[in-house]
């Protein structure tokens, strides 16, 4: 019986989890809390944790689950920022995440909220269940005809970028390790992400979190940008500078924005605070924009992606107690 700790669950993950496992002897301990230096002892006994994207796996937190005998720490999301992969590395710990799910997904979800932003869906809804079935201030533009800029064609951006170009967009795309082949199936234009953010009307973000695209949106980069252009971000919160960002709202440099990933979503994203006062200054601020629409990172969040996860999380388990290899892609120590 291979015992696993799982924390930061939701019910969903837990029954994605226990249909990816059917038949095989996982004694699962389901937590809703995040895994911290602070929570860590929780973990006494486990053979594996299993994490989410906000869990705070730093160097102490590491230290005390190995200390507590965990052999394997799977993470059941693809980004790998809040894990000091150094420090695991030299306690020999290992990590491994879920390569790839439903990229369809995610990418599908940032389409959904560019077009609910431009149309305003969010703000049509609440007029009419209200019975103001007025249209005043309700416009949007075509995105037939304009610029699409996509920033990272990994799976996920490969397939906004087809779904864009279905609308009859022109697609401009950027990263360090361009797919030419693809670009040349679908009519997309590989530039430099200058270019892809100075001539887009639509920006969309689709590249991992590194020291190199920390704050890739900041005020120097928005100054680039076309007036009234609508930027989305379903990737990590950590690429747009949030105070750079509200005051790009305040001066109206921005004509939209739309987020599935904040900042400082830690302890926010995947709890409910409905009654309770947000003590997030800048996200209370960028609630208060007519033009800004967040979501509370539910991009991954279908039956398809979760049953990817569970599948790649429990292979990954599995592996561990067979004493065979984890799932091609997965290993990050």
């Amino acid at each position: 019986m291979l015992t696993t700790t799982v924390f930061d669950t939701r019910a969903y993950d837990r029954e994605s989890l226990l249909r990816a496992a059917a038949g095989f002897p996982i004694e699962w301990r389901f937590l809703d809390f995040r895994l911290t230096r602070e929570t860590a002892a929780l973990a006494r006994g486990a053979r594996a944790v299993c994490v989410f994207v906000n869990d705070e796996l730093d160097r102490p937190c590491l230290e005390a689950v190995a200390g507590l005998g965990v052999e394997l720490v799977a993470l059941r999301c693809t980004g790998f920022n809040n894990v000091d992969l150094a420090a695991a590395k030299e306690l020999r710990l290992p990590v491994v995440r879920v390569p790839v799910y439903s990229p369809h997904a995610v990418a599908e979800h940032a389409v959904a909220l560019l077009l609910a932003l431009n149309r305003k869906i969010h703000r049509a809804f609440n007029r009419v269940r209200d019975l103001n079935f007025a249209l005043q201030g309700l416009e949007g533009f075509d995105l037939h005809g304009k610029t699409a800029g996509i920033v990272g064609t990994g799976k996920i951006g490969r397939v906004a970028a087809q779904i864009l170009r279905g609308f009859g967009m022109r697609v401009l795309a950027y990263d360090p390790y361009p797919n030419h082949d693809w670009a040349s199936q679908h009519a997309v234009e590989y530039t430099d992400v200058s270019s892809v953010i100075g001539l887009s009307d639509v920006i969309s973000l689709h590249t991992p979190l590194t020291p190199e695209t920390k704050h890739l949106v900041r005020w120097e980069t928005i100054e680039l940008m076309k007036p009234g252009v609508i930027l989305i971000n379903v990737s990590r919160g950590a690429l747009i500078e949030t105070r750079a960002l509200i005051e790009a709202l305040k001066s109206g440099r921005l004509g939209g924005v739309a987020l599935d990933v904040y900042e400082e979503e830690e302890g926010i994203f995947f709890e409910d605070l409905s009654g309770q006062v947000l003590q997030d200054d800048d996200l209370a601020r960028l609630l208060t924009f007519p033009n800004v629409l967040i979501t509370a990172h539910q991009a991954f969040l279908t039956r398809e992606a979760l049953d990817d996860i569970a599948r790649t999380t429990v292979a990954n388990l599995r592996a561990l107690t067979e004493g065979k290899p984890f799932v091609e892609g997965s290993v990050l120590v």
